[in-house]
């Protein structure tokens, strides 16, 4: 499968919060978004991991290659990342869980790596109002973002928390809480992309009472990649 970027490709380069981790916002990524869809509706969709709040399926071997191309030239200078090859796994993504069926870790924001030197991205593939991805600050601490310095004391404090009063009711995490502070958001586009690294307390915002169908075509169609660095 082929896929180009898209020549109308426009770039913002933004920053999350008071410690100021780098956030990128590209819009009209790839030129034919739509069959990125068509492709996505003939895969079949199932559970992954044990966090994902949904279903997902491999995406395109060529689409890997193109976020890897996308991402190199702004490794050091943006993000802040030795040189080195990238490898790039991405997937369809669908979150079609229940509020109340979420875990406490899947009701708060989360890091999906500690290191700074991993990125994640999530491209949006749906039209309609399922949400983006906002970025967050723990309160208890003051961290936006977790590393390997800063991850014992954030988890021991979550484990205090979460058998506390302050502990998140059912349901998928919103504005600002007892426990985090909202610090960021980028709305759900047609053709956006967002890349961040994966040590940024983030999550998908999602509407508790209206939760995205099971369906590429009409549900919250993303492909979610994690970039790594191969020194």
């Amino acid at each position: 499968m082929i896929i180009d970027l898209s020549p109308q490709l426009r770039v913002q380069r933004l920053s999350i919060g008071r410690e100021g981790a780098p956030l990128l916002v590209v819009d009209q990524l790839v030129a034919d978004p739509e069959r990125l869809v068509r492709k996505a509706a003939r895969l079949d969709f199932t559970p992954q991991g044990a966090f994902f709040p949904g279903i997902r399926a491999r995406a395109p071997a060529s689409y890997e290659v193109l976020l890897e191309r996308l991402a190199q030239p702004l490794l050091e200078e943006f993000f802040g990342i030795g040189p080195g090859r990238l490898r790039a796994t991405s997937h369809y993504s669908l979150i079609t869980r229940a509020p109340e069926q979420l875990m406490f870790l899947q009701r708060i924001p989360h890091i999906d790596a500690v290191s700074h030197q991993g990125l994640a991205a999530v491209h949006y593939l749906f039209r309609g109002n399922w949400g983006g991805t906002a970025f967050y600050r723990h309160r208890a601490t003051g961290f936006e973002y977790v590393d390997e310095t800063r991850h014992e004391a954030y988890y021991r404090k979550l484990d205090e928390e979460a058998q506390g009063p302050d502990a998140p009711g059912p349901g998928y995490i919103g504005e600002d809480t007892p426990m985090f502070e909202r610090i960021g958001q980028v709305e759900g586009v047609f053709n956006r992309l967002v890349m961040y690294r994966r040590n940024s307390l983030h999550s998908a915002t999602i509407d508790n009472h209206n939760v995205p169908p099971p369906d590429p075509l009409n549900g919250r169609l993303s492909i979610n990649t994690f970039i790594d660095v191969i020194q």
